[in-house]
């Protein structure tokens, strides 16, 4: 094997077996073709740097001792962590956003590289939870439901649009616009000209073709969730559905990648953003961090359950309207959706069956 020493300038050939005796971290930067891989010994000396194709890649860590390996959690960061942890590896995935400060000079793959090697190597760094092959799946889903959604909501909004045009003004909801957009297309005392009618019998079958995609996603999580153990536990919270549950399990697996529930909540970003200094605390609204779908599923949860929380008087419906009283309805729709967090969190972790207050 050739190899470079970041202190020469000449090519050394050394055997495999001394590399495997000096690597205990390294880092890899992927990408579609070529890889850069950094490596360091126990004194955080380097003592490898490579550049690999991406059929390489797999049969050159295999070859090295067992050592802590990190990759940045981008596209295909996942699959490389179930490839490299076969060989016995302790692969860690690590956002983006933690490794950019360890980049100590212009971006490259070499720089990148060995900012991630610098970074993995730390006692403080946070990875990401990484994903199995079922978890992968279902995240697939997931992706694909909230993109024809999005799509829905995007074509709703310009019928809308166009039509407002002519005249016409319909609701916003998808299924009243459903229902009344073949009536506006009948009705003959509008401005709408025979073009235009064609136009807008063409965007509403595009509307009901969305429809019966989104519908058969929902199949789908429906069926995933009745055949996972994990759902079913998380689905006994109140305000946590089907969609949510499975999304969920997907995004966190175990959750062995957090310590306690705040941690989960953090991530999500479901906790105060803080601009402190001086010994003087300031905190602002939620930092927004993590998966904005996850976060978007457990607020709007807990939105109903905060909107039919009025008439109960149990211990947690109390602690509901103590909050909506003090804080707003919308800030305790967050406090909740933060609490069915951690709650979510212990339920995966500790394999427990959830209990409701009395």
């Amino acid at each position: 094997m050739e190899w470079t020493h970041p202190g020469r300038s000449r090519v050394d050939t050394v055997s495999l077996e001394v590399v495997e005796m000096k690597v205990s971290a390294v880092g890899l930067d992927i990408a579609k073709q070529v890889f850069q891989v950094h490596g360091v010994d126990s004194k955080e000396k380097t003592v490898l740097r490579k550049k690999l194709r991406r059929g390489q890649v797999a049969e050159f860590i295999a070859g090295l001792e067992p050592c802590l390996i990190g990759l940045e959690a981008c596209g295909g960061a996942h699959y490389w962590f179930r490839v490299l942890s076969r060989s016995g590896h302790d692969v860690r995935l690590i956002a983006p956003q933690f490794v950019k400060p360890y980049v100590k000079a212009q971006k490259n793959d070499a720089n990148d590289a060995e900012a991630i090697c610098e970074a993995v190597s730390r006692p403080s760094m946070r990875f990401v939870p990484s994903k199995s092959i079922p978890q992968q799946d279902m995240q697939c889903l997931h992706r694909v439901r909230s993109r024809l959604i999005g799509c829905r909501t995007q074509l709703v909004n310009q019928i809308r649009g166009l039509l407002s045009e002519y005249g016409v003004i319909l609701p916003q909801q998808v299924a009243r616009l459903r229902r009344a957009l073949p009536e506006v297309l009948e009705d003959a005392n509008n401005e709408l000209t025979m073009f235009a009618r064609s136009l807008f019998r063409s965007l509403y079958e595009e509307l009901i073709e969305l429809e019966k995609k989104v519908e058969a996603t929902d199949i789908q999580i429906d069926r995933i969730f009745r055949d996972d153990p994990d759902c079913q536990r998380v689905a006994a919270v109140e305000g946590i559905g089907p969609v949510t549950a499975t999304a969920v399990v997907a995004a966190i697996g175990q959750g062995r990648s957090f310590q306690n529930g705040r941690q989960f909540a953090a991530w999500l970003g479901l906790v105060p953003r803080q601009y402190s200094s001086g010994g003087k605390s300031k905190l602002m609204g939620i930092s927004k961090r993590g998966d904005p779908y996850l976060r978007t599923l457990l607020v709007h949860g807990a939105r109903s359950i905060v909107y039919h929380s009025k008439s109960k008087t149990d211990q947690r419906s109390r602690w509901i309207q103590d909050k909506q009283q003090r804080l707003g309805t919308t800030r305790a729709c967050v406090a909740l959706a933060n609490k069915n967090a951690r709650i979510l969190w212990s339920l995966i972790a500790h394999e427990e069956v959830y209990r409701p207050a009395a």
